[in-house]
């Protein structure tokens, strides 16, 4: 008999392994899947389209979140019922501090973030830290070093409205968000996306591990580099049985 489809993701129990990259676009799942051996197409319902493949002989996935926290941990929760436990973010991010961090960093590696969304709220109170677990931290910063790349380690802010963001000067709180700009800025956050907090709260309820990897632009070294981490997941997973 056929296992049950989870409703959003349309796969099932064993369709996933344990390691899934998380981009938010559709179409990026395509330019990820390139990297895999044996890639195959096997789900797309909504924003969620998910290729399969292996790394270094074992399973992996990607799965496409779609935009925003809901649609996120939508797909990391049914994924968790599918299999996995291993997630790492693959997207791009606004600088908080441009141009200085532009200019000296790729991008960001997500250590933790600021739980600017509504998603989180309905999992947990505000007071409980959105953090990456360190052992997927530590396997991007040794994939973008190994590569020779520059990645901040630091803070995103995870938001609910791109255009809050992009054009406060359209929303009747331009003033409250010019100010949260400024206070992010003095803070120390590295960069402004729109999924992590979602991803990560829900991974460490869950008994998971996530982190992500953002950057300015360069999507191909980032994937690249996100498959290496994955990689060094792997070769620890298995040295530690």
């Amino acid at each position: 008999m056929e296992s049950e489809k989870y409703k959003h993701i349309q796969l099932g129990k064993g369709d996933v392994g344990r390691y899934v990259l998380l981009p938010g676009d559709p179409f990026r799942t395509d330019l990820i899947a390139r990297y895999f051996d044996e890639p195959q197409l096997v789900a797309h319902n909504r924003e969620h389209k998910t290729w399969i493949g292996k790394l270094d002989g074992v399973p992996v996935a990607v799965t496409s979140t779609g935009m925003g926290g809901p649609s996120a941990a939508i797909a990391v929760e049914e994924l968790i019922r599918c299999g996995a436990d291993t997630f790492i973010r693959v997207g791009t991010a606004g600088p908080v501090r441009c141009p200085e961090d532009c200019d000296r960093y790729d991008g960001v590696i997500v250590t933790g973030s600021v739980r600017d969304e509504g998603t989180t709220v309905q999992y947990v109170p505000i007071e409980y830290p959105a953090i990456a677990n360190r052992h997927v931290v530590e396997a991007l910063v040794q994939a973008a070093a190994r590569k020779g790349l520059h990645y901040a380690e630091g803070i995103s802010q995870s938001k609910d409205s791109f255009y809050g963001e992009l054009d406060p000067a359209c929303s009747p709180e331009q003033a409250r968000l010019l100010q949260r700009w400024e206070a992010w800025q003095k803070s120390g956050v590295m960069c402004s996306e729109m999924e992590c907090a979602a991803l990560f709260v829900v991974a460490a309820l869950r008994g998971c591990r996530a982190g992500a990897i953002m950057n300015w632009g360069d999507m191909d070294k980032t994937i690249q580099t996100a498959c290496d981490a994955i990689r060094l997941l792997i070769a620890a997973d298995q040295a530690n049985g």
